[in-house]
């Protein structure tokens, strides 16, 4: 353990105390694709012993602009498997659970989305990481990490832009959650997802590695969460900043 983790124990932050935490730790991550790419892959490189991926998707030829765990030889493969054997390779101390899912749902027998939320395995799991590409899922996982107390970190990304945000909304009036920013769905079309606006592979791993950071960040309990902030990423301008998020007191998601 000491070769292979030696920088992370170099810093005073993690230590060889830190470093076992990160091995007894667990994510859950939801979308293996050019968001979940980077994550399972810093996270797994960092030493977090289990790893759960949730995703239903083949790997296409378009995917490998971005989604850099999968090569050529995985295109029409289970992006789930596909990213499981990857992460064996890269750190063999890492335990991957897949599940063959979406939305919460079984791959073979659709639920409504109500069971659905149900049956997204949260429980098991000490974060949990959104790097799914559509608000419908970005809904569920935020309810179900209501309903299970559990800390999330979401991503989004498009074009040259992309935003990471923590939501703990079990832990008080100061803890937003992703329904206090966006209550309600956004009509279908307003807003330009990665097929029909585009979005630069490099981007989507600026956003993955910093949505990783904030992981460790929070399995260990070091430095400033972004509970109850927006970190926001312009790559055109090679700009970035943070906006505050307040709680919402009627939020339809955490408003008790």
């Amino acid at each position: 353990m000491l070769k292979r983790y030696s920088r992370n124990i170099a810093l005073s932050e993690i230590g060889q105390d830190g470093q076992e935490l990160l091995l007894d730790s667990s994510v859950l991550v939801i979308g293996a694709g050019g968001l979940g790419s980077p994550v399972m892959l810093y996270l797994a490189a960092a030493g977090v012993g289990t790893i759960g991926i949730i995703d239903s998707d083949r790997v296409e030829l378009s995917n490998l602009q971005r989604q850099i765990l999968y090569g050529e030889d995985s295109v029409g493969k289970s992006k789930v498997l596909e990213a499981a054997r990857r992460i064996k390779e890269l750190n063999p101390d890492v335990e991957v659970i897949t599940h063959k899912m979406r939305f919460g749902l079984s791959y073979d027998a659709p639920l409504a989305e109500a069971e659905a939320a149900a049956r997204i395995p949260i429980s098991e799991y000490d974060i949990i990481a959104d790097c799914s590409d559509n608000f419908s899922t970005r809904f569920i996982i935020n309810d179900a990490c209501i309903a299970h107390k559990k800390t999330l970190v979401s991503t989004a990304v498009t074009g040259f832009t992309g935003q990471v945000a923590t939501f703990k909304p079990h832990l008080g009036e100061d803890h937003p959650c992703y329904r206090c920013f966006c209550p309600q769905m956004p009509d279908e079309g307003i807003l330009p997802n990665c097929s029909s606006g585009g979005v630069l592979g490099s981007v989507a791993g600026v956003i993955g590695s910093i949505q990783a950071t904030e992981i460790i960040k929070e399995l260990l309990g070091v430095g400033t969460s972004l509970s109850g902030s927006i970190f926001i990423y312009d790559g055109l301008k090679g700009q970035a900043r943070k906006v505050r998020l307040k709680k919402n007191i009627h939020c339809p998601g955490c408003a008790s």
